[in-house]
């Protein structure tokens, strides 16, 4: 499935300052991930946002948000943004903090070799 190169553009720009910050195919999108660790991505038009078990159930009653489903199981503290959740920089924005916020409260990956 082919990404919305728009959408990952506004990402990549939301995230200019930020360091640590990569980008890897995968999901058959575009993923980011801070130090490792995969925390938005693109998939077709869809925002992927992983806020963690502890703020899935909020971000569920977001507004266009729902489960993150690829394989006929939701993955639980990720979810999906449709593109109508996505319409301001500030929506963008505050996905992509939450998403953040959860990252940075994981432990280090290991250096790979």
């Amino acid at each position: 499935m082919a990404f919305d190169p728009g959408l990952a553009q506004r990402i990549r720009e939301t995230l200019a300052e930020r360091p640590g910050v990569t980008e890897k195919r995968m999901f058959g999108g575009i993923a980011f991930l801070l130090h490792g660790h995969m925390f938005v991505g693109v998939s077709g038009s869809t925002l992927m946002a992983r806020v963690g078990p502890a703020r899935y159930a909020d971000a569920l009653a977001a507004p266009h948000a729902r489960e993150m489903d690829f394989t006929g199981r939701p993955m639980k503290g990720y979810v999906f943004v449709d593109p109508p959740g996505l319409a301001s920089d500030a929506d963008l924005a505050r996905w992509i903090g939450v998403s953040i916020g959860f990252v940075e409260s994981l432990p280090a990956k290991a250096a790979s070799r």
